[in-house]
Order: structure tokens, then sequence, then C-alpha cells
């Protein structure tokens, strides 16, 4: 398959940064403490994240030419006073890393300074020449804080053009994208989605070996049979002009247009 060595690899590479970012999600819901106005863990999960893709993508795909495209840089870590969250997004990146079988041996504990040059991997300016990778290492801050809905989202673009993609949903039920045939219980959580260019996209669980189950559109040809999707965050959305057009459209296939 084209791409299959760069998509294993980031299927890989999204796939522990979920489990890192659990980690982090799973600690903020539990604090009783934890101010709503303290964005530590998500700055720890966001960093993290992010140095995780840039070792794993790095140590798989050594002998390309390595560019990564990425929101992070590691210039506020480097601040006097950030040396504690600094160390702890070292140590669950580590943790992270040394509970993967597969990058065993571990050549060795990585450093403070290791994890800072693997977030700083992710200042490409990436480009329309050459092979590029692009990452959000927490899509959706607000539903990771809330404890609901985020993604890892890692792409990568060879010569301008997009040809491979992988989108890791920790707290995506299995049950709302699963088919008929598919066994998956309504409390099974965690989807690992990606796709190639020419091969149509596949799902699978995050956290299994299954046989992953190709993902295509909707059948339903009749309009008022069809779901209607907005953002769930109302920055994201113009709720009322979403909702005009399905009362419009509703209206219109009432009256036969």
């Amino acid at each position: 398959m084209a791409y299959g060595k760069e998509l294993d690899a980031a299927k890989k590479a999204a796939s522990l940064a979920a489990r890192l970012c659990q980690k982090v999600q799973k600690a903020l819901l539990q604090s009783d403490v934890q101010s709503k106005s303290d964005k530590s863990p998500v700055t720890v999960a966001d960093y993290g994240s992010q140095a995780v893709v840039s070792l794993l993508l790095q140590r798989e795909l050594s002998s390309v030419l390595f560019s990564l495209v990425a929101e992070e840089d590691s210039a506020d870590l480097r601040k006097d006073g950030s040396q504690d969250i600094l160390e702890r997004i070292t140590k669950l990146v580590n943790d992270t890393l040394a509970t993967e079988d597969l990058l065993k041996p571990i050549d060795s504990t990585l450093s403070t300074d290791d994890i800072l040059r693997a977030i700083d991997c992710g200042t490409s300016e990436g480009g329309p020449n050459g092979r590029h990778w692009v990452l959000d290492p927490i899509d959706g801050t607000k539903g990771f804080l809330r404890g609901d809905q985020y993604a890892v989202a890692l792409g990568l673009l060879e010569e301008g053009k997009v040809v491979l993609g992988v989108l890791a949903c920790p707290n995506l039920p299995l049950a709302s994208i699963a088919g008929n045939n598919n066994s998956s219980s309504s409390d099974e959580k965690g989807c690992l989605f990606y796709a190639t260019i020419g091969s149509g996209t596949y799902m699978q669980p995050l956290d299994s070996n299954s046989e992953p189950v190709k993902v295509h559109v909707s059948s339903v040809e009749n309009p008022a049979d069809a779901s209607f999707f907005e953002s769930f965050e109302g920055a994201h959305s113009l709720h009322d002009l979403s909702s005009s057009i399905a009362n419009i459209t509703v209206r219109c296939i009432a009256l036969g247009f």
C-alpha cells in the first residue's frame, strides 16, 4: 500500500499521544481541587502529545528528512518558573513511551532537553514543496478540559497535497460509529480513524488490534431523513444561522422542492 510505512508510524504516534492525553484528562477529572482557570493540565497534555508524535515519527521514519508543522514551541517552557511543568511533561512522555512494547529497548530515559528539542521539531514552516507532517496535538481544548470530546489530529502533506491523515479520538463511543455488524458494546470508547490517498478511510478501536472497518458516507438519499450537524462549540459556529438553514430545508422538502 502506498504510504504504508508512514501510515503505520502515524497510527502509532497518534495512539500513544492519545494515551498520554487520556492519562492527563483522567487525573484532571479526578482532582477535587482543580481550578477551572488553571489550564496547566491541557498545557501538559498539549506539549506532551506533540513531543510523543515528534519522537515517534522521527524514530519510525529515521531515513526520511523530517518536517513537522505543529502548534507549540518550547519558548514558554524555557522561561523562569516553568521547570515544574517541564518536568511533569518529561515524566509523562517517558512513562508513555515505556508502556509501548514496540519501542523497547528504549535507548535511555529522555531528559528535559530531549523533550524541548522534540517539541521544537514542530516549528517547521512547511510549504508547497517536499514532505511535511501537520499536527494538532489536542484538537478541542474546551472538550478536553470538561472531560468531553477531543482528538489528536495528524496529517501528511506531499508537494502541497494531503496524502495521509490519522485522527485519534479517545472519548468517542464506538457504538456511535459502529455498523450493524459491529459487536462493540455501548460503553466502549476510543476510535482511531485513518486514510491514505486513493485507499479510503478506516476506523478501528483505539486500544485494540481488531480488524478495521471501512468508513463510508451515508446511503440516505432523502434529505428529510438526513442528519444535520453543526459544531458543539458556539464560538465555532453560527447556531442561529444553522437553525435557519435547517428550517428552510425542511420547508422546501415539505413543499416538494
